[in-house]
């Protein structure tokens, strides 16, 4: 069940043998994505590093740092964003960007996570909240008011602006007269003029081992 205002999100566990550690976006996704195709359950996950760790409050992140020894585990559930592109599907857990060149034309940001490296992109996001936060930038903002907008990024502080519409929504059809690179946690996976984005919540489920 996706998380509700004023309730405890995830439980105290230990964690089960069959346990995976992946330590970056790019890992969770490549593991979703497998899994999917190949019809098998999502395993339970152990987060080290990437933008969805930072979300989460994985201590060195960052850095995709190897703790040892847990003393504690916390299980927390997360969504899983979906992109349906020529009837092919494909999964994302923390971002998917949809641009032609960052200081140019249209640029769609869509959030599971916070964080895209240092860009504090979505300050409001949660990863367990059944929906997506959608950032779209108009095509015709100007170089110097990117460059503005990218300075103020890392604090988050790059909204309101009348040219960056912000919404929370469950699905987003990307349409665009000429196709746009499909980044997915990082990763460029697809050209597309038409796609379709939906979140599908409670996909996954991610193990926090903490020392403390």
């Amino acid at each position: 069940m996706t998380i509700r205002r004023g309730e405890a999100w995830g439980r105290e566990v230990e964690p089960p043998e069959d346990l995976v550690t992946v330590r970056s976006d790019q890992e969770l996704r490549r593991l979703v994505d497998a899994s999917r195709r190949t019809g098998r359950p999502i395993p339970p996950i152990e987060l080290r590093g990437g933008d969805l760790a930072r979300t989460l409050g994985v201590a060195g992140s960052g850095a995709g740092e190897r703790r040892t020894n847990p003393q504690r585990w916390r299980a927390v559930p997360i969504d899983l964003g979906r992109v349906s592109i020529d009837g092919a599907d494909h999964w994302f857990a923390a971002h998917l960007v949809a641009r032609r060149l960052w200081w140019r034309g249209p640029l769609i940001a869509t959030m599971n996570a916070q964080f895209i490296g240092e860009w504090d992109v979505a300050p409001r996001s949660h990863p367990n909240d059944g929906r997506l936060d959608v950032f779209e930038v108009d095509a015709g903002l100007s170089l110097r008011d990117r460059w503005r907008a990218r300075g103020r990024l890392p604090l988050g502080t790059h909204l309101p602006h009348p040219a960056i519409a912000e919404h929370r929504m469950e699905r987003l059809h990307i349409e665009s007269p000429r196709p746009l690179d499909l980044w997915l946690d990082g990763e460029l996976v697809a050209r597309a003029a038409d796609a379709l984005v939906v979140i599908e919540p409670d996909a996954a489920e991610i193990y926090i081992g903490s020392t403390g």
